[in-house]
């Protein structure tokens, strides 16, 4: 069990009114930064969608956020999504919006999965951004089948090569998702990365730049399964303005909405 689950009520459902605001102004601000890097990059009002990366926060302070305009929410640990699930599922029900549907609000898991962990998830979380290799892209998809789910899919590609961080080589990228994209269970939606640990922003681009070429590719494959490998979900807090810059359709953001994190 993560160390911080034991010091904090993740299920809680309340958040007081003071934090709600301060949540609601930062997805505005942060909106209006990703709005205006858009229009200045060239791309069209709406191209790139906020993920509210969640780890560490409580259902009420999601729900501040979902009341916000945040329809796409991303857990890193397993263990957070079954915590908080019932509690999301019951309040964005009470506002007519349906948890895990593409016209509700999209429940992704962005953080590392076990084997062990799979079924745990599956009902919950409609897109799993952290595939990274074939052995589990094939665990997911038998257990995805045996609960009779289509499961989305993105693979993660180590675009930095920095030994911290997963995902596959880029080298291996291409054959390794037109494998996954014919996976009974299994929609392959696009591809993710982690941008470099670093202060250059040429290198931070270069490898966002070359996950879109990768996206491209695999597009243009034409391998069955490949037809919708359209989202590019790189960028985060501090480096999503280059991210935007170099085409992704996906930032995830948790810092900048949340505020920094009480716990690890």
């Amino acid at each position: 069990m993560v160390s911080y689950m034991g010091h904090i009520d993740l299920s809680a459902r309340q958040v007081d009114s003071g934090r709600a605001t301060q949540i609601r102004d930062n997805v505005a601000a942060v909106v209006e930064e990703i709005r205006d890097t858009e229009a200045k990059a060239g791309r069209s009002c709406g191209d790139v969608r906020l993920l509210a990366a969640t780890k560490t926060r409580t259902v009420g302070e999601i729900m501040a956020a979902i009341d916000a305009g945040i329809r796409l929410i991303g857990e890193n640990r397993p263990q957070e999504v079954t915590a908080k699930a019932e509690g999301l599922q019951a309040l964005c029900a009470e506002r007519g919006l349906n948890l895990k549907a593409d016209d509700g609000v999209g429940f992704h898991l962005i953080g590392q999965l076990q084997a062990n962990k799979i079924s745990k998830v599956l009902p919950y979380v409609g897109t799993i951004e952290s595939v990274d290799n074939l052995q589990l892209a094939e665990r997911i998809s038998r257990r995805a089948v045996a609960h009779g789910l289509d499961v989305g899919m993105l693979l993660e590609v180590n675009e930095s090569g920095e030994s911290a961080k997963s995902g596959c080589e880029p080298e291996a990228a291409m054959e390794l998702a037109c494998t996954m994209a014919s996976l009974p269970g299994l929609k392959l939606q696009g591809l993710m990365t982690i941008g470099a640990h670093v202060d250059d922003e040429g290198v931070i681009r270069r490898g966002f730049e070359h996950l879109r070429t990768l996206r491209d590719g695999i597009l243009q494959s034409g391998e069955s399964g490949t037809e919708n490998c359209r989202e590019l979900s790189m960028g985060m807090t501090h480096d999503m303005k280059y991210a935007i810059r170099e085409g992704s359709t996906i930032v995830r953001v948790g810092t900048a909405i949340f505020g920094p994190r009480a716990f690890i």
